[in-house]
């Protein structure tokens, strides 16, 4: 399948302020590698998405919890997809200057002999069947063996190794795949992708240190970043060989290793001829998918003060406070700090991942888009939704919105939240990741009656929504009490478009929460803002070969208009803000796509993601709370109260004008940051990329402290933590008793 956008050549354009096209002839790609598809993206140097394609790629269980991959499939579905990136907006590869990749966080095994794939099993026939795929359970054993060493790296990864993390099966190969692996180098995937991109033998810290057990040097006294006595403890004496030549080696030495978008090199001959690039396109340092998620979001620019207040223009520490929650099956969490933080459940802290000197921490929630599915799949009126709901023209979320509002109505209740007061839902159906960690815990449900109807499941369906928001509240206090200052929380996929959702985990942390342009490929655009990061010097080299009178022009006009590079002029890609499907007053992003697409009703009504127009002569250069351009009036906010997706609350208002000032401030060009000759980090430089290209967010605030809904979200949240712990406490007295028996029966 090709998702592909209008013919968008830049090379002649103009934008929709009058102004020549700021660099019109450069361009990046992003690649993603999920568990079920790979992407591409084509963007501008305004981050604009000219082109989108993807494409299938297959996995293999031939046995129970033995999930297998191939990485020569999956090239060449990488190749599909930016052929036709390139292909659909008519941009010329000698055009696109770097390329960023991210993948999932999957085991990819290698010929050291012959740079060919190996068979990781389960029967070893297969050598294309390279990859053990991420949620591969094959090594529990290996994994618990590991964890039972207690070796002091395990608690930079939450304490313990995961089952999913790259160790546990490397040792599984060991000890199952005939000849040992004695032939083999291991990878990441998504360093996998760069070394078949380059030729090159470099790893990113990224997947290393977060699914490998490298902890950087100087970190605990680490002088090789891997472990000797720690391999040789699990029995893995042969990653050792040769200064640990198949992890990746020993930095300085034999290895090298980067942080995200740092510079790999270029891409060679045969990768350039299959992706239809240039050998003179940058590659970027890769990461994990989840953390190309925080890349393309965090930086999003958004209309909250604290945020303004604590922003350091330019600088990756700006991006420390703010939560990226990257939510689809399942939701992770991460956030980034100057200092270590180490928090109970929550894997890390990790150095050095995303920028050098910096620490990020990820937890998560293993069930969250899977758990409203699995909500509405399994109820007695599944089929009825599905019905009534294809008969309404709705989606299934669409509808079960408006069915909470009309039962609002009909049982004379104060709001949406009173109406499920009653219903106390606990959704770990997959056991919990964080801030517990502990994968025995299951689903649980308070006051479930027998009742079949439509208007039954839409009040479990919002007790489904309500656990997910209260759960993320707990993973957040859990962060702060152990040193993280989270500000805000910035979401990314398919979730944001769930209104109800979205205002919920407003509510319930307290923290206001961002919503980004590309809801959907916020991902795959981290990715390409990687090798934007990379490409940044030859883009530079570029540009000092243009004329300065054309260079001189634009400056100017940019200077008359008074337009900063945050705003984005050419917002006419089909994929920026796509329109959501909520189009209830409660549970609405009315995204929409620019000039020419088509739209809700209730986006053409509300407009709550109004695309930045040209600023009339007199205007202020910066949008406040409660301007016309959001459509967040007075009357909208008195029609829905009690749970107005959009609206802004009086205490935001009374702020605007500090945020106003503030802004005005730091109105400098990000050009012109760093000029005072002082070095600038690969980090700082790839903050920069993000706060450029990353656009416009839409702010959810969360309702005042005083408001109905928060005190009864509160409330319910003691319920939340005593269905948690007593879950625990039950399990135990069970267990105790029960082992009593055993022991009876045998004496």
């Amino acid at each position: 399948m090709v998702r592909s956008g209008i013919n968008l050549t830049r090379k002649h354009s103009s934008s929709l302020f009058n102004l020549p096209p700021a660099q019109p002839d450069i361009y990046y790609v992003g690649v993603d590698v999920g568990t079920g598809s790979a992407r591409a993206c084509l963007i501008d140097t305004n981050g604009i998405i000219l082109g989108l394609a993807e494409r299938p790629i297959t996995r293999h269980e031939l046995k129970a919890n033995f999930i297998t991959q191939n990485s020569t499939e999956i090239w060449n579905a990488i190749c599909f997809c930016v052929k036709s990136c390139l292909r659909d907006s008519g941009v010329e590869p000698e055009h696109v200057f770097g390329i960023g990749f991210d993948a999932t966080c999957s085991l990819v095994a290698i010929s050291e002999s012959t740079d060919l794939p190996v068979s990781v099993g389960p029967d070893f026939t297969d050598d294309k069947e390279n990859i053990v795929l991420w949620m591969d359970h094959r090594a529990q054993e290996e994994t618990d063996a590991i964890n039972a060493t207690g070796d002091k790296c395990l608690k930079y990864v939450g304490g313990q190794m995961s089952i999913e993390m790259e160790l546990p099966k490397m040792k599984w190969l060991k000890h199952h795949k005939p000849g040992g692996i004695t032939d083999c180098k291991f990878y990441d995937l998504a360093d996998y992708l760069v070394h078949k991109a380059t030729g090159l033998e470099t790893r990113s810290f990224c997947s290393v240190v977060c699914k490998q057990g490298f902890v950087p040097l100087g970190v605990d006294g680490s002088e090789t970043g891997w472990s000797e006595s720690f391999l040789k403890s699990v029995d893995m004496d042969e990653l050792i060989e040769d200064n640990f030549r198949r992890l990746g080696g020993v930095p300085g030495k034999n290895g090298v290793y980067l942080s995200a978008g740092d510079i790999v090199g270029k891409l060679n001959a045969n990768a350039a001829e299959e992706l239809g690039l240039t050998t003179e396109c940058i590659v970027g340092s890769p990461v994990i998918d989840a953390y190309a998620g925080w890349v393309g979001t965090v930086a999003a620019q958004a209309e909250i003060v604290k945020l303004q207040q604590t922003e350091v223009q330019g600088k990756m520490i700006t991006a420390c406070g703010r939560l990226a929650a990257v939510a689809g099956t399942s939701t992770c969490h991460i956030a980034m700090t100057k200092e270590p933080c180490f928090v109970q459940g929550v894997w890390g802290p990790y150095k050095d991942v995303m920028a050098q000197g910096y620490w990020l921490a990820e937890g998560g929630q293993s069930c969250t888009g899977q758990l409203l599915a699995h909500v509405l799949s399994i109820h007695p009126a599944s089929q009825e939704l599905s019905r009534v709901a294809e008969a309404s023209n709705l989606s299934k979320f669409d509808y079960l919105n408006l069915t909470l509002e009309n039962l609002v109505l009909e049982r004379h209740e104060r709001s949406v939240v009173s109406l499920a007061k009653h219903m106390f839902f606990y959704g770990d159906f997959h056991g919990n990741r964080s801030p517990i960690a502990d994968p025995r815990m299951k689903a649980n449900i308070i006051g479930q009656s027998m009742d079949s109807s439509v208007q039954d499941l839409a009040i479990q369906y919002f007790a489904a929504c309500e656990f997910i928001a209260q759960q993320t509240r707990q993973i957040v206090e859990e962060m702060e009490k152990s040193g993280h200052e989270i500000s805000c929380i910035f979401m990314s996929g398919g979730q944001c478009r769930n209104g109800l959702l979205m205002r919920l985990l407003a509510d319930c942390t307290g923290l206001p929460i961002v919503i980004p342009r590309y809801i959907d490929a916020a991902v795959v655009f981290g990715a390409a803002l990687l090798g934007a990061a990379a490409a940044e010097d030859s883009v530079r080299e570029f540009n000092s070969f243009k004329g300065r009178t054309r260079r001189e022009s634009i400056l100017s006009e940019k200077k008359k208009s008074q337009v900063s590079l945050h705003a984005h002029e050419d917002v006419i890609s089909p994929y920026t803000q796509p329109s959501a499907t909520s189009t209830t007053n409660l549970a609405t992003l009315a995204y929409h796509a620019g000039s020419g697409g088509s739209h809700s009703h209730l986006a053409q009504e509300i407009d709550y993601f109004n695309q930045p127009t040209a600023p009339a002569p007199n205007s202020p250069l910066v949008q406040v709370a409660g301007s016309s351009a959001l459509h967040d009036s007075e009357n909208e906010e008195s029609d829905d109260e009690t749970l107005t997706f959009g609206s802004k609350h009086k205490v935001q208002q009374g702020l605007s004008q500090e945020l106003h000032k503030l802004k005005l401030t730091k109105l400098t060009s990000i050009s012109e940051s760093g000029k005072n000759g002082a070095a600038v980090s690969h980090g700082d430089k790839l903050w920069k990329i993000m706060e450029k290209m990353t656009g416009p967010g839409k702010v959810i605030f969360p309702s005042e402290d005083s408001d109905p809904d928060r005190k009864l979200l509160a409330t319910k949240y003691k319920v939340f933590l005593d269905q948690c712990y007593k879950q625990q406490e039950y399990r135990r007295m069970v267990d105790e008793i029960e082992k009593e028996n055993l022991a009876s029966v045998k004496a």
